[in-house]
């Protein structure tokens, strides 16, 4: 016989049987366990009430919804600014989770859904954890990738349970494992096929560990080896804090902070080190990094994601999409496109590179599809049809092409192939930077003709650049939306023009780099000042992996649309050495030397391009010019109507060209530098630097008005 109640807001089940163990179940209002003030208070009931259960066996917490818990309410973490008020909020539910672990009685967690963050934090403060073995659930703690850390016990429960090492590496880099892979490393105990054996498991582990307590909590209890204190310890912390600094080049608070919390907690008692945690903790939550970071990678992202404010249709989706081009682009579209289940040709002019191709999609369904049997990834490779024969095109209701970029072979193709699309087929051209409108006048039906920007590793790279053309309709757009949830892209809709969106904010950081070597400036800390504004790669860099070559074929039709605003000398610079056969990484030269495909340092004569001597700029000074080259253009964008929602330059910056995510993008940045301030200091690089950094008529105007992008915070 079950006893049954939920606590005073519903937030939690509580439920007692016959044996005395009683089950928890998580069942937030919102359909989502999150971590807020409501799960907050029905928790402290909950532990409450079985303390007051006599002769109590043991205690499950299950879950009602789909996932176990997804983590802190980030809505009341993006709000908090008050320190003090959020300090002793935090030290309360932290104080229930431990109350939770030390209520005398083994504790079971039953994962039958994700459970990330403040919720796996939870799953920690139970004796054992059963999970369920589906490969969509994830299970970790992911804080410090919106620029916060743990603060439920993860930094200090976690290298309790499996040492420094195993531990940093999780929370340092936000991990999020599957299942088996969390069995594997640690952080569950067993994995059961399905809901009822993981609670039926649970139920079996009470009754044979009456007296569970918390490794921590046991008696003569010792810290994984490593032993905090011990030489060994020390040294491995100091390596440890070495490569985080080489590998983030200080520009984000929160994996130094986790490691100090990690580091601090270790020499202390349990109850003290969760105090420690909780300090570093809100110190990040109400500072300014944790909001932009919040901002954009997860309200603005999830938006993105979730299409708000963008065209919707009822037309079916695309089933057979045509793929033009097998080179490394067009075959990992084709292959992306097949791995969510849709029918493709591969379409080449040569047989070599046609078999490139496909051997490409192969390796990456080896690689990528490891968590798939044999059979199914059979499959993908079953639903794409390499092939030489236009014929194979025939009922395409998707046709992408990822030809040269020459816009006279585009209108060829365009011409060549637009007749054997099915009644109302859409035609797409993967171009970087020529203009669809252009593009479209070799079309039949303008209006279903659209620009669908992939991001090379295609496979790796979550965003697709949606461009409109100037006559693409909505219905069109649509469609390319839903392809685009199916293929798991975020999408970003922008207008036409040269560059659209993210090839213009892209130039801006590469160019500007090569120009500020011409200015005198020396090449390594050049790349180190952008790393340390939170660039996850120098732009000299960059330039390499892309190849100088491939944009010195741009700058034409580059300087016919927006000659006066790029760097003239970089422009020149980069012609030379490809000139010279210094094209980039793949040539084996280009401003890195390389040996084996490896970079082998800087090459040595970078300097003889410096037009005269400068005096060397700071760090923050570099980094911060890198930064505004590409806000201004971004506000470019958005003057002229490329970007028509603002988060679309923010989440297309971050994900489209790795604009520093310590930032939140580079309207989010202007916001914190400060509009007026930003206005001035563009200003002042315009008569030193050229009008690629006059400021936009919007800017300045905001300025005189005091508007921002988005509202402070």
């Amino acid at each position: 016989m079950m006893t049954t109640k939920t606590t005073q807001n519903g937030a939690i089940g509580l439920a007692i049987d016959d044996a005395k163990i009683a089950t928890l179940t998580l069942q937030h209002a919102s359909g989502a366990n999150k971590v807020d003030g409501a799960f907050g208070a029905a928790l402290n009931e909950a532990v409450t009430w079985l303390g007051q259960q006599k002769n109590l066996s043991g205690v499950i917490i299950a879950s009602a919804h789909k996932d176990w818990s997804v983590g802190a309410d980030l809505e009341m973490l993006y709000k908090a600014r008050d320190a003090a008020a959020f300090f002793e909020n935090v030290r309360q539910l932290q104080q229930v989770y431990r109350a939770l672990e030390t209520c005398g009685a083994p504790v079971a967690a039953a994962l039958t859904g994700s459970a990330l963050g403040g919720g796996f934090e939870l799953a920690l403060s139970c004796h054992y954890r059963v999970a369920l073995a589906d490969g969509r659930i994830k299970l970790g703690l992911p804080e410090v990738l919106l620029g916060v850390i743990p603060g439920a016990g993860g930094t200090q429960r976690l290298p309790r349970l499996l040492g420094f090492q195993a531990a940093a590496d999780i929370i340092l880099q936000g991990k999020s494992l599957r299942p088996d892979k969390a069995k594997a490393a640690g952080l569950v105990h067993e994995l059961k096929d399905s809901a009822e054996a993981v609670i039926a498991a649970c139920r079996e582990w009470i009754k044979a560990n009456p007296k569970a307590t918390q490794p921590w909590d046991a008696k003569g209890f010792k810290f994984p080896a490593p032993r905090p204190g011990s030489e060994q310890a020390r040294d491995m912390l100091l390596v440890g804090a070495a490569m985080l600094h080489k590998k983030t080049a200080g520009a984000y608070r929160a994996p130094e902070a986790a490691i100090r919390a990690v580091a601090e907690g270790a020499h202390l008692d349990f109850d003290r080190a969760l105090e420690v945690e909780a300090r570093h903790f809100v110190k990040l939550v109400v500072g300014d990094q944790s909001k932009d970071m919040m901002r954009a990678l997860w309200f603005h992202k999830n938006a993105a994601d979730k299409q708000q404010d963008l065209p919707k249709t009822d037309t079916a989706d695309f089933t057979k999409i045509g793929m033009l081009g097998a080179g490394m682009m067009g075959a990992a579209i084709a292959w992306s496109c097949a791995e969510r289940g849709y029918q493709v040709v591969l379409k080449d002019i040569k047989q070599e590179s046609l078999d490139a191709g496909y051997a490409h999609c192969k390796a990456l369904t080896e690689t990528r599809c490891k968590h798939l049997d044999q059979a199914q990834r059979d499959q993908i490779l079953a639903r794409i049809t390499p092939t030489l024969e236009l014929g194979k095109l025939e009922g395409c209701d998707l046709i992408i092409e990822a030809v040269f970029e020459d816009p006279e072979l585009k209108r060829r193709v365009i011409e060549e192939t637009q007749g054997l699309l099915a009644a109302n087929g859409v035609w797409a051209s993967n171009t970087s930077a020529l203009p669809i409108s252009d593009q479209a006048k070799a079309a039949k039906d303008p209006q279903r003709f659209i620009g669908l920007h992939f991001f090379s590793p295609v496979e790796k790279m979550p965003l697709l650049e949606i461009i409109a053309g100037e006559k693409t309709d909505d219905e069109t757009i649509a469609r390319c939306l839903n392809f685009c949830k199916r293929i798991k892209k975020t999408p970003i809709v922008v207008g036409d023009g040269y560059g659209f969106y993210t090839t213009r904010v892209f130039f801006s950081f590469i160019l500007e780099g090569a120009q500020l070597i011409i200015d005198g400036q020396p090449p390594a800390l050049i790349e180190w000042a952008a790393r340390a504004a939170g660039m996850p790669v120098g732009p000299l860099q960059v330039f390499d992996e892309i190849t100088l070559s491939l944009v010195t074929h741009a700058l034409p039709q580059a300087k016919k649309y927006v000659g006066d605003r790029l760097p003239q000398q970089a422009c020149e610079m980069v012609e030379k050495m490809v000139a010279e056969g210094r094209a980039g990484r793949a040539a084996g030269a280009g401003f890195y030397d390389y040996k084996s495909g490896r970079r082998d340092g800087l090459w040595s004569k970078l300097a003889a391009f410096a037009s005269g001597s400068a005096a060397t700029k700071t760090t923050e000074e570099i980094g911060e010019r890198l930064l505004l080259a590409q806000a201004v253009e971004a506000v470019r964008c958005v003057e002229d109507g490329v970007i028509k929602r603002y988060r679309d330059a923010d989440v297309g910056g971050i994900f489209g060209v790795g604009f520093a995510p310590n930032r939140g993008g580079p309207l989010s940045y202007l916001d914190r530098l400060g509009i007026d301030n930003a206005v001035q200091k563009l200003e002042a690089l315009a008569k030193t630097c050229g009008p690629r950094f006059t400021p936009p008529k919007l800017l300045v105007e905001m300025a005189k008005s005091g508007r921002r992008f988005y509202d402070a915070v």
